[in-house]
């Protein structure tokens, strides 16, 4: 594959991934309670991996090709962030010890932030739109296998990014909990912004 080309899709996807978001605002609040960043994380990673995999398939352009379905999918996922965005403004998390957490805490983590990255269709249409522009028709290498490797860089700049995020978010707030309760209800008000972003740049579709 063209080194050149995949050292430029890094650039252009550490961009995307620093800038703050429903992913941010997850491995916050995942920050919040101990032990949580890891399956938080591995959640948001899952989705993007499902993503990558759908465009790799060919399927992504059939899916985006499809009103009904692409509206079907913003749907699902600014219901996903409506639903986290309105539990986190109405329990906003405070640092906890491990012991203090549920038995599935892990699980339902995990299965939270697949379900943010992994239903927002703004990630799904911008791997759509980025991946295939970083692809090399001259080299031996099929294209869904560039696809499936670029998409991959991009999942390890998120696993880097978000751990940093939800960590640091707990290093600074473990000891202040109104400031903690405040960082929470503010990633909850953003998530219902994003939520409600995705159904009126859908409606104007």
């Amino acid at each position: 594959m063209n080194i050149a080309l995949l050292a430029a899709f890094w650039a252009v996807s550490i961009m995307f991934v620093i800038t703050p978001g429903a992913d941010w605002a997850y491995a916050i609040s995942a920050g919040m309670r101990d032990r949580a960043v890891p399956p938080a994380v591995a959640g948001l990673l899952l989705g993007h991996l499902v993503a990558t995999l759908i465009v790799a398939a060919g399927v992504g352009a059939l899916i985006a090709a499809i009103p009904l379905a692409l509206t079907m999918l913003t749907i699902l996922g600014a219901a996903c962030l409506l639903w986290l965005g309105t539990g986190l403004i109405a329990n906003p998390p405070i640092p906890v010890a491990a012991d203090q957490q549920g038995q599935y805490s892990w699980r339902r983590w995990a299965v939270r932030g697949a379900g943010i990255s992994g239903l927002n269709p703004k990630v799904f249409l911008l791997f759509l739109a980025l991946l295939p522009q970083f692809t090399d028709v001259s080299t031996a290498w099929p294209m869904p296998l560039q696809i499936v490797a670029l998409g991959s860089v991009h999942i390890f700049n998120c696993a880097i990014i978000y751990l940093m995020v939800g960590y640091a978010s707990r290093a600074i707030l473990r000891t202040r909990p109104q400031a903690a309760r405040a960082v929470g209800r503010v990633s909850g008000i953003l998530m219902i912004i994003l939520a409600i972003a995705l159904v009126a740049e859908s409606q104007l579709r």
